[in-house]
């Protein structure tokens, strides 16, 4: 026995029965308030779906006096692409009328009705279709949002997508309150505009063309009210902030702060890299111990040849005795590009040796000729320890789980191995038991590495690292006095302690160390902006993300990436999303 209906589901059939086909039709057009459809064909062979549709509004206002118009001219056909329905594109057969214009003193006798709804004034595609073009365009850029629209069933060049976006209008913003500004590379060491950045909403504001004062201060001239200006030590960006926003308060960047006082720091370093050689041999002597409570030789590091460091040594000599050319031919009154012509430098090394008196070397690289090899040591030295002393064998070994370097680096990180145990080279038959080899617990120390390691925080160094920076510290009274100032700006910078700058200051001005000298002095020249740095929350770190994301626009649209394209993809996208569309070429 059948149980009886319930009389809402009832109702709901014979809705959907009476219901006819062309009425659900009617309601996917772009606009029915304004079009009716006539009739529907269907081509299954091209995939295609032809709807005839006429415009029935029953009065439209002139586009030029806006009197509305009752009597009919005559009537044209449009071809209007649309959005495809499922496998099937969709073709508009759109019928529009001509009116009279009933207004004798307005100049257009003769007028075409608008759909401002349903596409622009001669346009090929409908609205909606162009807006979802312009978000494909957005997002994507050219190729990939044609491949992305192919995927869609949707027919686009990319030029047509870079052509819609260009007709995006600017979007009008309000001026920020809080202001970040950093640059970027329009193309790297030939040209950088500037990226401004509402730090308050993390939103963009603007990129301007260059990164020069000028540019900045017309920028802020014509949109004032900014208060604040977080910006990086650029005098740049100083000068033009003068000018366009006298009254804003600049804030330094406390990232930048830091990394000047990492340079800082590398000088130091450099000056005296006879400390670092002494860390590093000392911590190179201390045996390891293994998890399984074995003590173990680390490995010694590469082997310079002894031609090469003939060849090293001379160089510096060479390079030392320039440095002291340029030194005395300073004092006797030569400018910078005079000296660079007499002693055959560039200008900007002339200038770089003019900062500091004492000649501080040349960097020093970290070794990382078997950087491919770092991933399989551990499973290396764990086959050597075990007693595989067979390079050749070692290294079939490596490329059955996955190794894709050469036989040369395991041969020479093998001979390495020898070394750490005093074995002879090519010795392979072992009679005694030998000790057993692991991996030194922290790199050894170039300049750049130890100015890291003094400023990174002690909660993330390791103790390997807290053991090698106390043996950095023992071993000159100048090495410490560069560490000790410089772990105490960097509390203040990180920690906000503006009580404690002035006091740094003194401190740094009277030090012995010329690096930090200058770098003291220049934070003098820039005092109020470095102490709002210290004092306010304000920072560019939001600015270098978006600048991340600039970047990647930039790739993502290869050649094509001018201002224009980029201010509509990086200023509008984020907030606004699809912006409308707008008028078509034919």
């Amino acid at each position: 026995m059948a149980l009886p209906q319930r009389p809402h589901r009832l109702e709901e059939e014979r809705a959907f029965v009476a219901t006819q086909t062309p009425d659900v039709l009617a309601c996917l057009l772009p606009d029915p308030t304004t079009l009716g459809l006539a009739a529907c064909y269907v081509d299954a062979t091209a995939a295609q779906i032809t709807l005839l549709v006429r415009a029935t509004q029953p009065s439209v206002p002139c586009p030029l006096c806006a009197t509305p118009a009752r009597r009919i001219h005559s009537q044209y056909t449009r071809t209007l692409a649309d959005l495809p329905w499922a496998d099937y594109r969709v073709r508009l057969q759109l019928r529009v009328r001509k009116w009279f214009c009933r207004n004798r003193t307005c100049r257009r006798r003769i007028f075409t009705e608008r759909l401002p709804t349903v596409a622009a004034p001669w346009a090929r595609r409908t609205l909606r279709l162009a807006q979802r073009f312009v978000a494909l365009g957005v997002a994507l850029g050219g190729k990939a949002g044609v491949r992305l629209s192919h995927q869609w069933g949707l027919a686009v060049s990319r030029n047509t997508l870079l052509r819609l976006l260009r007709r995006l209008p600017v979007p009008s913003l309000p001026t920020p309150r809080v202001l970040g500004v950093d640059d970027f590379a329009l193309r790297k060491r030939h040209a950088y505009g500037t990226v401004l950045i509402d730090l308050e909403r993390r939103q963009p504001v603007a990129l301007l063309p260059e990164r020069t004062a000028d540019t900045v201060a017309q920028w802020l001239r014509e949109h004032p009210g900014v208060e604040v200006i977080a910006r990086d030590r650029s005098t740049a960006y100083a000068e033009g902030a003068r000018q366009g926003a006298a009254a804003a308060t600049q804030v330094a960047d406390r990232f930048h702060l830091l990394q000047n006082l990492r340079e800082a720091l590398d000088q130091v370093f450099l000056t005296h890299s006879t400390v670092l050689d002494v860390v590093n041999e000392t911590m190179r002597q201390q045996p390891l111990l293994l998890p399984a409570g074995v003590v173990a030789v680390p490995v010694p590091p590469h082997d310079i040849p002894l031609p090469a460091q003939q060849r090293t040594a001379q160089r510096q000599a060479r390079r030392q005795a320039l440095h002291e050319q340029v030194w005395a031919l300073h004092r006797q009154g030569w400018t910078a590009s005079a000296i660079a012509q007499e002693v055959g430098l560039s200008l900007r090394t002339v200038q770089r040796d003019l900062r500091t008196t004492t000649f501080a070397g040349r960097k020093r690289r970290s070794d990382h000729g078997d950087s491919g090899l770092t991933p399989y040591k551990e499973y290396l030295l764990e086959r050597w320890n075990a007693g595989c002393y067979t390079a050749m064998r070692l290294f079939r070994e490596l490329r059955q789980r996955g190794y894709a370097g050469g036989y040369g680096v395991v041969a020479a990180y093998a001979r390495r191995l020898r070394q750490a145990q005093g074995l002879p080279p090519g010795h392979r038959r072992v009679r005694h038991p030998l000790p057993a080899v692991a991996e030194p617990l922290c790199q050894p120390l170039t300049p750049r590495r130890a100015a890291w390691l003094v400023l990174r925080r002690e909660a993330q160094r390791t103790e390997a690292e807290a053991q090698q920076l106390t043996q950095l510290h023992m071993q000159s009274a100048a090495v410490a006095e560069a560490i000790d100032l410089a772990q105490d700006f960097a509390q203040c910078v990180r920690q906000r302690q503006p009580d404690a700058l002035d006091p740094w200051l003194q401190r740094a001005t009277t030090s012995t160390l010329e690096a930090l000298q200058r770098f003291a002095k220049g934070l003098y020249e820039d005092y109020e902006v470095v102490k709002a740095g210290v004092t306010l929350p304000w920072s560019t770190g939001p600015v270098e993300g978006h600048i991340n994301r600039l970047k990647m626009l930039k790739r993502q649209m290869f050649g094509r990436a001018r201002l224009d394209l980029l201010s509509r993809r990086f200023v509008g996208a984020p907030r606004d999303g699809p912006a409308q569309a707008h008028a078509e070429a034919a």
